[in-house]
């Protein structure tokens, strides 16, 4: 079985061929905002986590106390079921999920989508895990990865894909998550994590899996 990261690499390759001159664009872009170091403000290992209640796609308010209570809580941000990168992101969570819950802990991804648009009813069937809408990504912001998306991914956005970000996010047109994931323990502290503001690039899941044994073999 692939890797994330192969799979990622894949659709980096996929786009380029597609795309050469806008994919040579954002690998400028992603080095501006690496040498920047946007998303350093993100919480780090050892901080507690913000608490937050968000919706699910069923419409339910969802808390991080109440994940917490019952063990450790991978707490991961993506952009959107409109980016390849974040569908492949999630697909290979629900793949692990038997180990995430073997660990004792839960899955909870967050994006700004609105509830009911997040993902397809078919795709929230497949998905054993929590997905939850932080419109306005005041969750996001507090977790220090919110991201004021650059006018060159916007305009591609509009003119390329036919996306209004204002409209699948409900009023909120240019902020979005930097893709991050966050391991916390059962008292809500950071014990691992994974930010790169380069959207094509996601934690691995077996990094994921081997920072909960690690919490669990303590």
């Amino acid at each position: 079985m692939s890797t994330l990261k192969q799979q990622t690499d894949a659709q980096i390759e996929k786009s380029r061929q597609a795309k050469p001159e806008f994919m040579q664009s954002m690998d400028e872009l992603m080095a501006k905002a690496h040498e920047f170091e946007q998303g350093s403000d993100a919480i780090d290992v050892g901080q507690q986590a913000p608490k937050f209640t968000l919706p699910s796609a069923q419409g339910q308010q969802v808390t991080l106390t109440e994940l917490s209570a019952k063990g450790p809580v991978v707490v991961t941000f993506y952009r959107g079921d409109w980016c390849p990168y974040c569908n492949l992101q999630l697909r290979a969570l629900q793949s692990v999920l038997d180990d995430i819950h073997a660990a004792g802990a839960e899955l909870v991804a967050i994006s700004p989508q609105v509830p009911d648009d997040s993902l397809s009813e078919s795709e929230i069937s497949q998905l054993a895990f929590t997905v939850l809408s932080d419109q306005d990504a005041q969750v996001a912001a507090s977790y220090g990865v919110a991201w004021e998306v650059p006018e060159l991914i916007l305009q591609h956005m509009r003119k390329d894909r036919g996306l209004d970000l204002a409209n699948i996010n409900n009023g909120n047109g240019s902020v979005l998550p930097i893709p991050a994931t966050f391991v916390l323990n059962a008292q809500g502290e950071v014990i691992w994590r994974f930010v790169d503001v380069d959207y094509r690039t996601r934690a691995e899941p077996a990094d994921i899996i081997a920072a909960l044994k690690a919490e669990q073999d303590k």
